[in-house]
């Protein structure tokens, strides 16, 4: 280990090592989670849409984040983005709560998927503050662009690509078979948790 690193590489390095790694781990223990408690049957796919929802407002930001330069416009999303998953999660857990049993560990899978990327956008606002100095004053005018990042990421350079591939193996496939699982639940048993479908 280098006692040389500057503090913008060692948070960097907990980013990317530390707390994105940590927030893949809290998907999957949540994934099983649901497993366990057979969503299928009880909160069905109405709950295993809005986890993709919330995936997707999720994984916005951190696409944004290891792909292109972080500006006003990148953090205006993000922002965005965390709000919006935020107001899903609470939905989330209003209709699940009564459907199926939510054991401590998947409060506990909640809690770091509810402030790991609230810490991960205050890491980046610590590494990038000119940045947020300009989004809180307004000083907008070329930051509303996106730019691919000019800085490697990584050890090796290629941790975006590492990352994304594995939380795509990892974490969008089991919640992929999630639905899937959901779907063919309801559809084998003619029922529906969706609310469009629900009078039908």
């Amino acid at each position: 280990m280098d006692p040389t690193l500057d503090a913008s590489t060692i948070v960097l390095n907990i980013l990317l090592y530390v707390l994105l790694p940590l927030w893949g781990v809290a998907g999957g223990v949540d994934w099983f989670c649901h497993r366990a408690t057979k969503i299928e049957s009880t909160a069905g796919l109405r709950e295993a849409l809005v986890h993709a929802l919330m995936g997707f407002q999720v994984g916005i930001p951190i696409l944004l984040g290891l792909l292109f330069e972080v500006n006003v416009l990148v953090l205006i999303m993000c922002i965005m983005a965390l709000v919006a998953h935020e107001l899903v999660a609470h939905y989330d857990v209003h209709y699940a709560q009564d459907l199926r049993e939510i054991s401590i560990w998947e409060v506990h899978a909640h809690n770091y998927l509810a402030t790991l990327p609230f810490f991960i956008l205050l890491l980046i606002i610590v590494r990038r503050w000119e940045t947020f100095v300009n989004f809180v004053t307004f000083n907008w005018a070329g930051n509303m662009s996106l730019q691919w990042r000019e800085e490697s990421l990584g050890m090796n350079g290629n941790f975006a690509m590492t990352y994304i591939v594995g939380m795509g193996i990892f974490i969008v496939m089991p919640y992929m078979l999630e639905m899937y699982r959901c779907w063919k639940w309801e559809r084998d048993n003619g029922v529906s948790t969706l609310p469009w479908r629900a009078s039908e």
